[in-house]
């Protein structure tokens, strides 16, 4: 199991890495998601039409894909009670769907660290993020920017 503590500004290094724990996707996340982004598309949400769809089922909406990635940093507990905004991504890729019952987790790299000249309580982390399934396939790639405390 994957544990680590909150980290400041200061505790984060170039390089430095981090891994998740796993998280099933279930049907509650699909039918919760659909319901917060008030999203029904028929690909995600009716068995019946997904079926003769791209994918051959339903598949997790990509903004879906996101959260739980952004949800699977917080989880690692290194921003917990740190971090003071999500910044943006340079980039996100979202290279092979998610599907109910399947197992991901995420993989982070430290790419950059930063001063910033308007602020002087907080800097600029980036990770570089993979999140994989159980099966080792890449669902989803992105650089997350964070402006993180200062101790």
């Amino acid at each position: 199991m994957y544990s680590y503590e909150p980290h400041h500004f200061e505790d984060f290094e170039v390089g430095q890495e981090f891994r998740s724990v796993g998280r099933t996707i279930t049907e509650a996340d699909f039918v919760n998601y659909s319901m917060f982004a008030d999203d029904w598309t028929e690909l995600h949400t009716n068995r019946e039409y997904a079926a003769d769809a791209e994918f051959g089922e339903r598949v997790a909406h990509g903004p879906m894909t996101f959260v739980v990635a952004t949800g699977l940093v917080h989880r690692t507990g290194i921003v917990e009670r740190t971090v003071v905004a999500f910044l943006g991504m340079n980039y996100m890729d979202i290279p092979a769907p998610v599907r109910t019952d399947d197992t991901v987790s995420l993989a982070m790299a430290v790419t950059e660290k930063r001063d910033l000249s308007s602020r002087d309580d907080a800097g600029l982390v980036t990770l570089d993020t993979t999140m994989t399934d159980q099966d080792d396939e890449v669902v989803f790639e992105g650089d997350m920017k964070f402006l993180v405390e200062r101790a």
